[in-house]
């Protein structure tokens, strides 16, 4: 099934609760991506996040870009496929951030 962009509707229902200050995730300027960066208490416990997230966005078919160093996690999620916020976006983030409470 093809990525569908999120039109104005799903931006104000599904989009802003990530947006909001507890949600954590922020737009990216010049793209249509959110990004959030995550911290841990060591590279270990950083790169078994990493593999909770990556076992979820493969089953998914939905991959995210990201930069690790040691302790560091920052993540961006945009759907290449339709070029900017879509469906998949919402539902790993949503997934990343359950993973950390």
């Amino acid at each position: 099934m093809a990525a569908v962009k999120l039109d104005a509707s799903a931006r104000d229902s599904q989009l802003q609760p990530l947006l909001a200050p507890e949600g954590g995730w922020h737009l990216v300027e010049g793209r249509d991506a959110i990004q959030k960066t995550f911290m841990f208490q060591d590279f270990n416990e950083a790169f078994g996040f990493m593999t909770r997230v990556a076992i979820k966005a493969d089953k998914m078919d939905h991959h995210p870009e990201w930069f690790n160093v040691y302790n560091k996690v920052d993540i961006t999620l945009s759907t290449h496929d339709c070029q900017g916020l879509s469906g998949r976006d919402i539902t790993l983030a949503t997934f990343i951030d359950a993973l950390t409470k």
